[in-house]
């Protein structure tokens, strides 16, 4: 009996010893055959199936990586992880301190991708269907058998009429208190982007369509999962920690911001030489440092042209964008300037013409995918943009993918159902409140999104948020160019602190936190720029609650604004200066907070 039990302890030891660790021991994972077992302290979390070379990846010798860099926009400003990474074969781990990240390394052409994640049946999960704008809903499920739901990329379906494609990123909760969240990083040139098709339990990683014929070296993409703690994910920077460092010599110009958008009140504004003009009027009086000019600023009329806009903006200290049809996904029909970003002798000439008349940045839309050449465009884009010193906001794109360390003049990505769907379908009012609940834990994670938050008037459909839930927006949601979707009369209608709160709004951060939520209940999250804290939280359900606020992290505090539901229509702020930080805030029903705390 000894001798058993010796022999039981020696080959549990020799199971340990193959697990490869995280470097500061909170994630493990077993290699098996053609599979790795990721584990949360003694919670097993997910089963990824990967190459024949998972199995010897466990008598490999780790090798330290270290993160530690700078950002210029997103929700941390230093960024720092540490990951032992191993290899075997093509197959390449890393084991970060929030999570895993695994790509393949070879010669000549590249191997299929042979990544899959097991996700079993009854397991919690908030996912979207794909569609190539990356807008629509993450519903929470406990099942991969969801009926398609219709997008103008068409739908996914299996024989027995279920979705089989799912877009990043997908956020699981497989054991209470522990979740993980898919998603992948680091796109380069003559790669394709990917997305996840099931079979059943078997989520398969599946790169879109890619034409080029690579040879030599190559690698793919980062298959990241990120894992922990609802805080965990929240906070984690793993997209931008393996991506490539920054490819710009010189910073100093990128300076994220807040914007006066005009679409959302005036969908066909930018044609109209004065409704351009109070928009920019608007920016001026709140100090917002941008003002986007939108599609078809090219057809401006009453005998007024684009430039004369921008030399408006720049006489009134504001700076201006405009827009662009990026020309390869919606163009029959679409607005214009179009054609006009394609070849690269055209691009030049068109960002030096915007940089000599003194344009700030670019919105460019309308793309058609995930593919290599969409892939390989948007980097000509950014680079070519960098060049002439513009920012880039991407819409109608794919999601971030680390790209905003690489080409840190990338400020912000749609890739979101934003609050711009108020101008096209009734449905987004009923389920805005439960979907601004999710997007914190789910598509903000990987990086920023315009959602264009905001409104306290309406737009063709009407929204049901309170005013202090449309306020909360602009902190809980993370964007280097944070568009105000509102009109202006409704701006500078508001009590006077509002309008200094959008005055001195920050559009990057220096360190974020979770403080209390749940995917489509509620959010409350804080986030610091200097030495001031903004904490923002929303109520995503139809009944009132109390949103907790635990912030002894804050410490000492000599001044806070409170923004806060008041429960009447006709009044609907109550704006205080607490002299007590508080432990908690009621909300109402789609209701919400905004608290601004200094030292």
């Amino acid at each position: 009996m000894k001798k058993l039990s010796l022999m039981l302890f020696l080959s549990c030891c020799a199971i340990m010893a193959v697990a490869q660790q995280s470097p500061n021991g909170k994630l493990t994972v077993q290699p098996g055959t053609n599979t790795l077992t990721v584990r949360y302290g003694q919670q097993t979390v997910i089963e990824v199936e990967t190459s024949d070379d998972a199995m010897a990846l466990g008598h490999c010798e780790p090798r330290r990586i270290v993160a530690d860099y700078e950002m210029l926009s997103g929700k941390k400003r230093h960024c720092t992880n540490e990951a032992n990474e191993y290899r075997s074969g093509a197959l390449v781990l890393r084991v970060y301190n929030d999570g895993i990240a695994l790509r393949y390394e070879g010669e000549g052409l590249p191997m299929q991708e042979p990544t899959a994640y097991r996700i079993a049946e009854g397991t919690p999960r908030w996912m979207q269907q794909w569609a190539e704008s990356y807008e629509g809903f993450f519903p929470l499920s406990t099942t991969a058998r969801v009926k398609p739901v219709p997008s103008f990329s068409g739908t996914f379906a299996s024989a027995d009429g279920f979705n089989i494609r799912w877009g990043y990123p997908a956020l699981l909760q497989p054991a209470e208190g522990v979740f993980a969240l898919i998603t992948e990083s680091n796109i380069e040139r003559q790669q394709s982007a990917s997305c996840l098709f099931n079979d059943g339990e078997r989520f398969r990683v599946v790169p879109d369509r890619n034409e080029a014929r690579s040879q030599g070296p190559w690698h793919t993409p980062w298959r990241v999962v990120i894992v922990g703690t609802l805080a965990d994910v929240v906070a984690s920077t793993l997209v931008t920690d393996v991506a490539e460092p920054c490819q710009l010599a010189d910073t100093s110009w990128i300076r994220p911001g807040v914007v006066s958008w005009v679409y959302w009140a005036y969908n066909h504004g930018s044609s109209d030489f004065g409704i351009i003009r109070k928009y920019v009027d608007m920016a001026a009086t709140l100090h917002l440092p941008y003002v986007l000019i939108d599609a078809e600023w090219d057809v401006m009329r009453d005998g007024k042209t684009v430039e004369d806009a921008v030399a408006y903006a720049v006489q009134r200290g504001v700076k201006p964008m405009i827009w662009y049809n990026s020309s390869v996904g919606w163009t029959d029909g679409a607005p214009t300037p179009k054609f006009r970003l394609n070849k690269a002798e055209d691009r030049e000439r068109e960002f030096a013409w915007c940089e000599r008349i003194g344009v700030a940045g670019v919105k460019i839309d309308f793309f058609s995918g995930d593919n290599q050449m969409n892939m390989d465009y948007c980097l000509d884009l950014l680079e070519s943009a960098a060049r002439h010193h513009l920012l880039v906001n991407f819409h109608g794109a794919t999601i971030p993918r680390g790209w905003q360390r690489t080409y840190p003049n990338l400020l912000s990505t749609e890739g979101v159902y934003g609050a711009e769907w108020y101008n096209n379908v009734a449905s987004f009012t009923a389920q805005a409140a439960c979907h601004n609940a999710t997007l914190p834990f789910t598509r903000n994670v990987v990086g920023p999104m315009d959602y264009t938050p905001c409104a306290f008037s309406n737009s063709q459909h009407p929204h049901i948020t309170t005013h202090a839930h449309e306020l909360a927006l602009t902190v809980l949601f993370e964007s280097g160019l944070q568009h105000l979707a509102d009109r202006p009369e409704s701006f500078l209608a508001q009590p006077q602190a509002v309008q200094r709160f959008l005055g001195q709004l920050p559009a990057a951060w220096d360190e974020t936190r979770l403080v209390s939520g749940y995917p489509g209940k509620s959010a409350v999250l804080a986030r610091r720029s200097g030495d001031v804290w903004f904490v923002a939280g929303i109520n995503g359900t139809d009944e009132p609650c109390t949103l907790q606020c635990n912030l002894g992290f804050v410490g000492r505090h000599a001044q806070a604004t409170l923004f806060a539901d008041s429960g009447d229509e006709a009044s609907p702020w109550q704006i205080t200066a607490p002299e007590q930080l508080p432990g908690s805030v009621a909300c109402q029903p789609r209701g919400g907070f905004v608290l601004v705390v200094r030292p």
